[in-house]
């Protein structure tokens, strides 16, 4: 049988190439290009299809918004982890859709074996993999303790028969292991490109909405750690969760950037354990207990989406043996270190260029909170003076080009979380009016007096 003929079209500037390319040579925008599927081979055969398109239509059956009874009516799907049921917006919603993204080997398969074992006591489950077969996943099962008479296992990668299935209505929840590994009969293109991800996605999402289904889809990452596959994916679907953390140690974290039916905002950290990963309920208390008060060590109140959490930042700083000094940062963002760096050179006048600079965020933490900045710049004057921050403190604030200190977001819950652990006093911004807080209004006013 003859394939179907493709063509790639720019999504930037409506560029049309017979052949994927990585920048647009019209607009010059790089990865814009998106495989599109011709069935009759474009040109004139185009505009025969838009004719009969026109006459094909027919009137829309509508209805008054007022007798819509809202989906969120309807009771969800609750997951074993409370947390992760905030971050959903308060469960599973029938007829949603979900991305699951992460990097291989974080515990994508472990945590949605989880889910449909909890979801399986009330329910009926289908988990479908395209990547294991039966064998692996019952081992899976066995060790998770997941076995439930309306947990249902199937191994197939044609996006036809999963959708079919779901048509069928027998399941409230549909497990889709992994979206890269499907492929639809009528595309003759391989799975995991660009127009078999988007047609197998749109497929699948047809079919949950008609049914009232709700589909978790697992997604693949690339080496940046962004999702794989198009764009479009992450628009058809409701909820994308980022599954994000160290592999091979460490907390673990689930997080929506993009939910339909609740906030963005909500995070829930895990951990891996012998039986599968378990919830953190008190991820500041956890990190801290191994702390050795030492010079180059300070407390951050950070916030993980709204929740407060206290972290270790670490700095160590060597005289540097070659004539470019070293930096390096492990759950900081390395431009931003050198900003700092920058700044500290130039408003506190500390002689950075010729040291080794390495910056740590202990527990395998990944900051994105720009009020990290006034801990690691402290971190690092406190390693360079070699003179400890005392035990009682914990800091936070944003460090401006000016050696200014900034306020931060939610300073009231980060300063909460510093009382319930039993900290005495905050350094932060000037801004806060709040008796825990030491008001600090520039960066060299704050060495000075605390770690110079």
């Amino acid at each position: 049988m003859k394939g179907a003929k493709s063509q790639f079209v720019c999504q930037q500037c409506g560029a049309v190439f017979a052949k994927w390319v990585g920048q647009c040579t019209n607009c010059s925008s790089w990865n814009s290009l998106v495989e599109q599927v011709l069935s009759d081979g474009g040109g004139a055969g185009a505009k025969s299809a838009l004719a009969k398109g026109k006459a094909s239509g027919k009137k829309l059956d509508f209805v008054k918004i007022s007798t819509i009874v809202p989906s969120d009516a309807k009771a969800r799907l609750l997951t074993e982890f409370e947390d992760l049921n905030v971050v959903l917006g308060g469960g599973i919603l029938m007829g949603s859709v979900c991305l699951l993204a992460g990097q291989p080997g974080i515990g994508k398969s472990t945590i949605l074996m989880q889910i449909c074992s909890e979801v399986a006591k009330k329910h009926n489950v289908l988990y479908v993999s395209g990547e294991e077969s039966a064998g692996q996943v019952k081992l899976r099962a066995l060790r998770l303790g997941a076995e439930s008479e309306r947990l249902s296992f199937a191994a197939s990668t044609s996006a036809n028969d999963i959708a079919k299935t779901i048509e069928s209505g027998e399941f409230d929840l549909v497990i889709v292991d992994s979206i890269q590994t499907l492929a639809m009969d009528e595309i003759s293109s391989a799975p995991g490109t660009v127009s078999q991800v988007t047609n197998c996605g749109n497929l699948i999402i047809r079919a949950a909405k008609a049914t009232d289904t709700a589909v978790i889809i697992v997604g693949h990452v690339t080496k940046e750690g962004t999702l794989a596959g198009p764009k479009v994916l992450e628009h058809l679907v409701d909820v994308v969760l980022n599954f994000e953390g160290d592999r091979y140690g460490g907390f673990k974290t689930v997080r929506a950037v993009k939910n339909r039916f609740g906030s963005t905002n909500e995070v829930a950290i895990f951990e891996m354990a012998d039986k599968g990963l378990k919830e953190v309920q008190n991820p500041s208390a956890a990190l801290l207990a191994e702390r050795t008060n030492t010079d180059g060590s300070v407390i951050l109140a950070t916030l993980n989406g709204n929740r407060p959490i206290l972290v270790e930042i670490q700095a160590l700083c060597n005289k540097s043996n070659y004539g470019y000094p070293k930096r390096t940062a492990s759950g900081f963002d390395l431009n931003r270190l050198n900003l700092l760096i920058a700044v500290l050179e130039r408003r506190t006048k500390l002689k950075l260029a010729d040291k080794d600079i390495f910056v740590n965020v202990v527990g395998g933490m990944k900051l994105n909170d720009s009020a990290a900045d006034l801990a690691v710049a402290m971190a690092i004057a406190s390693a360079v003076a070699g003179r400890k921050l005392g035990e009682e403190y914990v800091v936070f604030g944003e460090v401006g080009l000016g050696g200014e200190i900034r306020s931060a977001f939610r300073a009231d819950q980060r300063i909460a979380e510093a009382k319930k652990l039993g900290f005495k006093h905050a350094i932060g911004p000037a801004t806060i009016r709040d008796k825990f807080v030491i008001p600090m209004k520039d960066l060299r006013t704050t060495l000075i007096k605390y770690v110079r």
